[in-house]
């Protein structure tokens, strides 16, 4: 059976990492998790002071990005490979709120991306992956066999969140996840470089009223058309 590359793209909270998850584990792919580095090397920044009311000091971090060694490393506990950043498991701490409010800008530092979507294309060059994120389809691999980019309102992707983030114990209110929703789907969108943008060639999908059986069936069949062609 030949393999293929999966690009799935789309606004945050659309249940990207749930669906590619679900398709490396069931066509025995590798699985990526592109926003989990732009996450942890927010961390990074601040926990090491780069990331103040101010704003981000993008000189300070770009200077460090040489000190920033991302590594998935599979858990077999929990069925995927998990986020380490300096040979730390950070998978929990990057799922913060306090980490969403600020990865989007950190997104928009050129050197951050040039050296991620490096880091990223390597992963994938012999194919056999499903990669997860914003401009997959588009910029790191726009030659994908298969291209999904996902979508759903802005006020369903802030209830899963909201839920998401209250079952890991966090003290959290539902309009503050909106307003983080709404403000990360402008600035993923208008940022200078790589913004979010659907693929010529990708699958719409809209999951605000859709089950995650129902979704993971119907991209599965895509993929298999393709692998099976």
């Amino acid at each position: 059976m030949k393999k293929i590359t999966i690009a799935i793209d789309g606004f945050s909270s659309t249940g990207k990492s749930t669906l590619a998850k679900q398709l490396a584990k069931e066509l025995e792919y590798i699985y990526v998790d592109t926003g989990a580095m732009y996450r942890a090397v927010t961390l990074y920044a601040m926990e090491n002071g780069m990331v103040t009311e101010k704003g981000i000091d993008k000189e300070a971090l770009i200077a460090a990005l040489d000190d920033i060694e991302l590594k998935f490393v599979f858990n077999p506990n929990v069925g995927f490979a998990e986020m380490y950043l300096n040979g730390k498991n950070v998978e929990k701490q990057i799922r913060s709120l306090e980490v969403s409010r600020n990865v989007s800008p950190i997104s928009e530092v050129r050197e951050v991306r040039s050296k991620l979507v490096a880091l990223q294309q390597e992963m994938g060059k012999e194919k056999g992956i499903v990669m997860d994120g914003r401009d997959i389809g588009t910029v790191v691999f726009p030659d994908a066999e298969l291209k999904v980019f996902m979508t759903a309102s802005p006020e369903k992707r802030a209830v899963r969140r909201y839920k998401e983030l209250l079952d890991r114990g966090e003290d959290v209110n539902y309009e503050d996840i909106l307003e983080n929703v709404q403000k990360r789907d402008y600035i993923d969108s208008h940022r200078e470089v790589s913004p979010l943008t659907k693929a010529k060639d990708a699958i719409e999908f809209d999951n605000s009223d859709l089950g995650l059986v129902q979704q993971f069936e119907r991209i599965y069949e895509h993929a298999l058309r393709i692998i099976n062609n």
